[in-house]
């Protein structure tokens, strides 16, 4: 199975911006051993996918889909219209997401679904804060939050992607040993395991602050699938790095 590398820019960027890194990627990027996916804020779609035209390396995705198919939902994005402008992947679930604007455990999954509906995939994305983490309570979160789209897209679920983000480590520099993000990508993989029997396909993402120095180590833990890159995916260097790590 390939790993996948998947950039989440986040609230950043500008047209300029954009173009210089993104055609500082596709100029380093060589041979990926990996699939590689870049996601910018919404707005920038359109620009994305005219400057990924023509390659084949780099896929484009987005940071979040509507649960809505359509209607009188002022400023969402459906999944379909997504898909209209080359979208492969959609990250659903971020916990920036889920803190700022209350996204629940339903939510998320109603999104999963209306993504894989449209065929995109969806990048779910599942973790526990630090008094979460300090209570011990990782486990039932991870598994709380995971249960909630296995649950709702049924025999589909073997066509998405997750990536474990554990809140303390987003943006703050501190990140999961290998042995941490192991045990709860392990845990990840049995509950996938329960429902259905293509749990081996469907790839674990690690998203705490990984970034070039640490990859080579989360990525060769053995349901490390990958990772979902915040801040490293902003500098290419650094997100080639990334990429050359995940073999």
């Amino acid at each position: 199975m390939r790993k996948l590398i998947a950039g989440n820019w986040k609230m950043n960027g500008s047209l300029a911006a954009n173009e210089a890194l993104v055609k500082d990627i596709l100029a380093g990027i060589g041979e990926p051993a990996c699939d590689v996916a870049i996601c910018p804020p919404g707005i920038y779609v359109p620009q994305v996918q005219t400057l990924l035209a023509g390659q084949d390396k780099v896929a484009l995705g987005v940071q979040n889909v509507s649960q809505h198919q359509n209607g009188p939902y002022t400023g969402d994005v459906s999944a379909d219209m997504l898909k209209e402008f080359g979208v492969r992947y959609a990250i659903v679930g971020h916990s920036e997401r889920r803190m700022h604007q209350a996204e629940t455990d339903t939510n998320v999954a109603i999104k999963a679904k209306r993504a894989l509906e449209a065929g995109v995939t969806p990048i779910v994305c599942v973790g526990e804060t630090q008094r979460e983490r300090d209570e011990g309570m990782t486990d039932y979160i991870v598994r709380r939050q995971l249960a909630a789209v296995i649950h709702l897209v049924g025999h589909c679920i073997s066509e998405i992607v997750v990536a474990y983000e554990p809140v303390w480590a987003i943006g703050t520099g501190k990140t999961a040993t290998p042995e941490e993000a192991q045990h709860v990508h392990d845990i990840m993989r049995n509950q996938l395991k329960a429902a259905t029997e293509h749990a081996d396909r469907i790839r674990l993402l690690y998203g705490g602050s990984m970034n070039a120095s640490n990859a080579a180590q989360l990525l060769a833990q053995p349901d490390i699938d990958g990772g979902l890159i915040g801040g490293a995916a902003l500098k290419a260097q650094d997100f080639l790095a990334i990429i050359a790590a995940a073999q």
